[in-house]
């Protein structure tokens, strides 16, 4: 009888799930009457921490995934799914071993965002995130949460590696590109971190006091561009506050700005952490709270049932939660492989480091290495190569390919006395951090072994038995903490003398000498450039990215790629420098008063952020924005500008006018009429790269160019405005290299009126005039 019993019971049970309404892709409406106030909550709360987290070490993961940063719960009797979420950028990030098997899960280490951003390559940047996208997809994650596309304000931001650009239309269009890429295998991405968040120091708390113009012309817009052209699944709300309010609790931001301005349909997360504010960050449109915990769906329950928190708001944000869980591979219930094809993703990783590395020198075609086969290669990070940052933006991938490989690779003999002396360094100093049981190690990733010193007689001997030299000079940075003028932005005392001392021996010796910067921010180079004959810049290029670095050596590669951002003559020539914690920030005064540029920072200079400051001011720079040099040349003609009832549009010829195949990237400015606003000189409003031309081979571009697009945000009108006058376009192959110019008259004023948001920011900005 009592098997009898159980055997009912059983088969109710059975039947009661049956019967229970499931999710599917259209009956949203139907599982959000069916939830209670607890599951609705539960939704909106991220599920048990995993192994990392955007910047934050948790606990061990929950799962089949390990090492993903976070997961949404699941809802079992809904047919709600677990979605899994894992950090990016530069690569998916998950554990690469995992206990009970003997299989590995690295990922590739793709070229990080400042170098992607170099090619000024859309076609390029899709392809490489398309195989991103792959890995994130066979690997049974359903969001990377990336891409990185906060404005490089400052050169010394610790994330800037991350990030693509000082300018928001190349960054807006490069995350857009990533975003498609990654999105076309039908996993999500998140877009970050929304907004301002454009320093490590106090990136918790710390407050950005931004005019309502240089918000929306700059660290919104290539946010906007991104998401309006892309559509990412998911927005990550940034730590920081925002004029007033933390940007995961703006209601201005996430709302007003993201959903009623640019007509956002996606879901916003949180970036990791655990705010006391949740019910404010769930009304003010913040969907998902991120890592989560039980406290944040408590909060949310208690601030329904004491009229706090409006019910239809947590509907709303609920609704979105579901439209987001039924596209993802874990609704679909994907069979993923756990076996994407690694060795074709890192031939691909190389591929893209090559098309994106920048020739800054290259004197009396230094380069590429004719009759060079013995080379003398110098500095720590010859070994110590830098792929990527630290934090969750470092990929877990199989190698690392160093100088000292790549070049082997390409065939080039080594000064094996040189090899010994770095290899006997490094093996030393792994002995001596076991004997002090310490590593080096940074936020998930390494830190840099300082430079050592080079004897001068040494160098003198290499440079009689070497055909040529390669000096390495690297750095690392990344999230948590902000980089430091000394040692850092500048040349440390030993590198700068390693330059000065291998420069004069090899020069005596009639040899070339290139300096390779394997640096993850802009660093210092006016004062000792003229030394080197020619310097690559390969940035942080991913795990084959000194193979990469020989294919520009050898010519296998001709490169194409520019600058996007300036290199300052000096750190204190950047406008923002005056309001960045860029000297040690210290503890909290004893008064208890807020720290200027820690926890709160006035972004005085407003508009004038990189070369809009530096081309506008007419500033001596290092390098300029957009700049880059070939191993061919290129001529342009034929420039035409015509207006139209929406914009302009603007077509340009290219020749290769050299003796070598090659790309050019073409940057197209515009200089528009003032309209009572003080503008910048000239603003980047579109870009293009050739095909490979062959020489004496030209390619037509084209370019259309909206009003919207042409406009300045207007804060005593609140609205965009493109005035009626002449509009000169300039083709460019840096902003101080203007090759072409056309012009056109707009007869009428265009007009977009926004949104009420960030209305209330009082601020004494840099003026030019």
């Amino acid at each position: 009888m009592k098997r009898l019993f159980l055997t009912v019971g059983v088969l109710l049970c059975a039947f009661s799930v049956m019967a229970q309404i499931q999710l599917t892709k259209d009956n949203a409406e139907e599982i959000l009457r069916a939830m209670t106030l607890e599951e609705k909550a539960t939704l909106l709360v991220g599920g048990a921490r995993n192994a990392t987290t955007d910047g934050v070490p948790t606990g061990q993961a929950v799962g089949p995934v390990e090492g993903a940063a976070g997961n949404t719960r699941p809802i079992a009797r809904l047919g709600i799914p677990q979605t899994y979420l894992a950090d990016g950028p530069a690569g998916l990030r998950i554990n690469p071993t995992r206990q009970g098997t003997d299989q590995t899960f690295y990922c590739t280490g793709f070229p990080v965002g400042t170098l992607l951003a170099s090619s000024w390559d859309l076609d390029l940047v899709q392809k490489v995130t398309t195989a991103m996208g792959n890995e994130v997809l066979e690997y049974g994650v359903d969001v990377l949460l990336a891409p990185g596309v906060n404005l490089h304000r400052n050169p010394l931001c610790g994330r800037n590696f991350e990030y693509f650009s000082e300018d928001p239309v190349l960054s807006g269009n490069m995350a857009a590109a990533y975003i498609r890429g990654v999105q076309s295998n039908q996993v999500g991405t998140s877009i970050k971190h929304y907004a301002t968040n454009n320093q490590e120091t106090n990136r918790n708390e710390a407050e950005s006091i931004v005019s309502a113009r240089a918000l929306r012309e700059l660290y919104l817009k290539n946010f906007e561009i991104a998401i309006t052209k892309a559509e990412p699944w998911t927005v990550m709300s940034s730590y920081n506050k925002l004029d007033g309010d933390y940007a995961q609790q703006s209601e201005d931001l996430l709302t007003k700005v993201l959903r009623d301005d640019w007509g956002y349909k996606g879901i916003v997360m949180t970036d990791w952490g655990s705010k006391a504010g949740t019910v404010k960050a769930a009304a003010s449109g913040n969907d998902l709270m991120e890592p989560g915990n039980q406290q944040e769906i408590d909060r949310i329950v208690a601030a329904v049932k004491d009229g706090s928190l409006a019910e239809e708001y947590v509907d709303r944000n609920v609704r979105r939660m579901l439209e987001y869980i039924v596209k993802t591979p874990a609704f679909r219930k994907y069979r993923y492989s756990n076996k994407p094809d690694l060795e074709a993703h890192a031939k691909l990783a190389r591929d893209a480091a090559a098309e994106s590395i920048v020739l800054l020198r290259n004197e009396n075609g230094t380069l590429p290495f004719k009759d060079i086969r013995r080379i003398a290669l110098y500095g720590i990070g010859s070994i110590d190569f830098v792929a990527g940052g630290t934090g969750s933006g470092n990929v877990n991938k199989a190698y690392v390919v160093n100088m000292q490989e790549g070049l082997q690779n390409a065939g080039f003999e080594l000064d094996q006395t040189l090899l010994d002396y770095y290899d006997s360094y490094i093996a030393f100093d792994r002995a001596r951090s076991r004997l002090m049981q310490n590593r080096r190690g940074g936020m998930f990733g390494s830190s840099k072994l300082a430079e050592i010193e080079m004897p001068m007689a040494a160098i003198g001997r290499q440079a009689s038995s070497n055909d040529a030299a390669i000096i390495v000079i690297g750095r690392n940075a990344g999230e948590g903490a902000d980089r430091r003028v000394p040692d850092d932005f500048e040349l440390t005392a030993i590198e700068r003398a390693l330059i000065e001392n291998v420069s004069q021996r090899f020069h005596e010796a009639s040899k070339k000498v290139v300096v390779v910067l394997n640096v993850g921010g802009v660093i210092e180079t006016a004062s000792w450039k003229e030394k080197a004959d020619a310097i690559l810049l390969p940035w942080s290029p991913g795990q084959e990215g000194a193979n990469a670095v020989a294919d520009i050596l050898t010519g296998r590669v001709n490169p194409s790629g520019k600058l996007p951002m300036t290199f300052p003559v000096a750190y204190l020539d950047h406008p923002s420098s005056a309001n960045f914690p860029y000297e040690n920030a210290g503890g909290r005064p004893t008064d208890g008063q807020p720290r200027p540029n820690i926890d709160y920072v006035r972004y005085e200079e407003g508009i004038w952020v990189g070369y809009r400051y530096f081309d506008t001011a007419g500033k001596d720079v290092s390098y300029p924005f957009g700049y880059g040099l070939s191993y061919t040349t290129f001529t342009y003609s034929k420039p035409v500008a015509k207006a139209s009832a929406s914009g302009l549009r603007a077509t340009v010829r290219v020749t290769n006018s050299g003796s070598v195949a090659g790309k050019e990237v073409v940057e197209v400015y515009v200089s528009a009429p003032a309209g009572g606003l003080e503008k910048p000189k000239k603003e980047l409003k579109a870009f293009a790269k050739t095909r490979l031309l062959q020489p004496g081979e030209s390619q037509l571009l084209s370019f259309d160019i909206s009003a919207y697009e042409l406009a300045s945000f207007n804060e005593a009108a609140n609205r965009w405005e493109a005035p009626a006058g002449n509009y000169t376009v300039s083709f460019a192959a840096s902003v101080a290299d203007v090759r072409a110019t056309a012009s056109c008259r707009r007869g009428r004023l265009y007009t977009l009126p926004v949104s009420d948001a960030f209305r209330r920011v009082d601020i004494k900005e840099l003026s030019l005039k």
